[in-house]
């Protein structure tokens, strides 16, 4: 089975490097990791030739007011007018639980695209709990998730085991901060298909670079073995 590559971009400057390594998808946020505005966002979908997921966030909380909710509404339907594939986001309610009433309210507003539960779920304090309330979300098909807030350095043992003991769970996850090329394997061998990568695609592993396509491309061959 193929394993699907996506990598976290920035800015338009990103999208060659990511495409001409063998990405298969890009996940699109600003520097800060929220929404990009509209003007950034229409330049990296015209210049992408694979599919694009946005960033749906607007703080850096795991939650959202009334406000906020019909902004990234908003914001969400006009990046998928200008031909994003797809959205990120993901809400906790006060009990660090998945707020499912207002993921399955962004969900429905955007029937029929495809989305991502971003790494708030490493937040969460029980984690079948979580994949369970999971499950029933409307339109999700991947979970950005470390295993930990701390990322695969130190969530790496509980997420593959996650993946091992629940194959619902292993279909949609993405293992992202922190991944390692040994991790794909045994993630691989648990039924895991999709990856993400971000710091490791540029130069110094630093952002002031850009993703580079040499970096992509060692990922890519890794996935592809």
């Amino acid at each position: 089975m193929s394993l699907l590559l996506e990598v976290a971009i920035r800015s338009e400057r990103d999208v060659i490097g990511a495409q001409e390594g063998g990405a298969d998808r890009l996940l699109l946020s600003d520097a800060d990791g929220l929404s990009p505005d509209l003007t950034a966002a229409s330049v990296v979908l015209r210049e992408a030739d694979i599919p694009v997921r946005v960033m749906l966030r607007l703080n850096d909380s795991f939650t959202t007011t009334g406000g906020e909710f019909t902004r990234l509404v908003g914001l969400a339907q006009e990046y998928v007018a200008l031909g994003a594939q797809g959205v990120a986001f993901g809400f906790l309610d006060a009990d660090l639980d998945v707020d499912e009433d207002t993921c399955t309210a962004v969900a429905e507003a955007l029937p029929g695209v495809p989305w991502t539960f971003h790494e708030a779920i490493d937040a969460c304090l029980d984690t079948r709990r979580t994949w369970r309330a999971l499950r029933s979300l409307p339109g999700l098909d991947a979970v950005l998730t470390s295993g930990s807030p701390q990322g695969l350095g130190v969530g790496y043992e509980d997420l593959l085991a996650t993946a091992q003991a629940d194959p619902a769970a292993a279909a949609r996850m993405l293992p992202g901060k922190g991944l390692l090329p040994e991790h794909v394997p045994w993630l691989a061998r648990a039924g895991v298909t999709q990856f993400h990568i971000g710091i490791q695609t540029r130069p110094g592993a630093s952002y002031k670079s850009y993703v580079d396509a040499g970096h992509v491309r060692s990922w890519r061959l890794l996935l592809d073995s």
